[in-house]
């Protein structure tokens, strides 16, 4: 289990602490399920989960203990991964070029031995996966959340902060990325099937 308190407020009653044990013990198999999804590495989603549950409870007073604690926590997980895609900086470089210590040479990873390709073959199809990943993290996390976790659009807006009508188009717009990716990854398998 992740040890939030070591980097969270270590001023937290007693009462609290063991409330936000309890509902971390309850969710966090869906929310680590969300957080693979939208990363699509084990290592990743550990980490985003990780920073999501030390959010929460850094904010858990605010916690409205009528609504489901699950739910709280997809809204916190899919604010963190699109904060956390929002600062990192691509930098592209050639294979070709020098090393930073004067060699040609570039270590690449080789993904088909990556214990989380396994993770994520039994979790989604690999063109679905990758399809989700191609997407921009607001288009991706709209798709997952409507039709892997299967939340309704309310529900979904309220978690990412925006209106239905940004809802359906991001989950549109993402479907039509998707089945644009599909059917060129894979025509055989998707032209037909797909029907997202």
């Amino acid at each position: 289990m992740l040890n939030v308190w070591t980097r969270a407020s270590s001023n937290a009653n007693e009462n609290s602490k063991q409330e936000f044990e309890a509902c971390m013990r309850q969710s966090y198999k869906q929310v680590f399920a969300l957080a693979l999804r939208l990363t699509g590495q084990a290592s990743d989603a550990e980490d985003l989960m990780q920073e999501a549950y030390v959010r929460a409870f850094r904010f858990f007073y605010r916690y409205d203990r009528s609504l489901p604690f699950t739910s709280w926590m997809y809204r916190i997980v899919t604010n963190v991964h699109i904060d956390s895609r929002r600062k990192i900086k691509i930098k592209s470089f050639s294979l070709d070029s020098t090393g930073a210590d004067g060699e040609t040479s570039w270590e690449v990873a080789d993904e088909r031995l990556s214990p989380d390709r396994e993770i994520n073959e039994n979790l989604l199809d690999e063109h679905l996966q990758l399809g989700l990943l191609a997407m921009s993290a607001e288009f991706r996390t709209a798709v997952v959340l409507a039709d892997v976790e299967g939340m309704a659009y309310e529900e979904i807006a309220e978690l990412m902060n925006t209106s239905i009508g940004t809802v359906r188009s991001r989950i549109h717009r993402g479907r039509n990325q998707l089945r644009k990716y599909l059917v060129a990854a894979n025509p055989d398998k998707y032209r037909e099937e797909v029907t997202v």
